[in-house]
């Protein structure tokens, strides 16, 4: 009897020893499931730089679930900002269209030419802060569904109207000395309305 309790203090042991393991073990992995959850697994690169676990946004800190709670509310507010920049920049459009419209009725009409310049400008600087407020808002705390979505929808259409925003303007630069660019111009610019308000009414839905 005497002989068997060495090897039963032996086996407790090391049964204690592997709950010991196992336990440390789900505790790490519940940490690392944590760890996980506070990000989506897909991010865009603006929102890694910005908001990702080293994004310059943390100033060195270590990201926790209180601090993206905040990032939610950050979140809201810039796509909030987003929204409204957008309709600022759809009425800018419209505004264009319909000098643009005079003006190639009346191309040496100075007056409309400053207008539509102006309005240009204008447009510009709208648009690229509706996009700046999307792209480096806060990720979401979960990833979307990989279906056919209005959000999804919406991305698709900002491919187009950025890309027919681009397009818009190197034409518009190379009007005044090659004018036969002007239907080309044209074009682009109704692309880029079409796609834009198009992106608008589908995030409604």
């Amino acid at each position: 009897m005497k002989q068997l309790i060495p090897f039963v203090a032996f086996f407790l042991i090391v049964i204690s020893g592997t709950a010991q393991t196992d336990s440390l073990l789900n505790s790490l992995q519940t940490q690392t499931n944590q760890t996980q959850e506070l990000f989506p697994k897909k991010m865009l690169f603006t929102q890694r730089l910005a908001w990702g676990e080293h994004g310059f946004m943390r100033f060195g800190k270590t990201v926790t679930p209180e601090m993206r709670l905040a990032d939610m509310k950050t979140r809201r507010s810039m796509l909030v900002a987003h929204q409204i920049l957008g309709f600022a920049t759809l009425a800018g459009f419209i505004g264009q269209g319909i000098v643009g419209a005079k003006l190639y009725d009346n191309p040496g009409d100075k007056n409309l030419r400053e207008t539509h310049e102006t309005l240009a400008f204008a447009i510009n600087t709208t648009y690229s802060l509706t996009a700046l407020a999307s792209l480096f808002a806060p990720p979401p705390l979960i990833q979307r569904d990989k279906g056919v979505s209005s959000i999804r929808l919406h991305k698709w259409l900002a491919v187009v109207h950025l890309t027919g925003m681009l397009a818009t303007n190197i034409l518009a630069s190379q009007l005044e000395h090659n004018p036969s660019l002007k239907p080309y111009h044209r074009a682009a610019a109704y692309t880029t309305f079409a796609s834009f308000a198009a992106a608008m009414v589908v995030i409604k839905f």
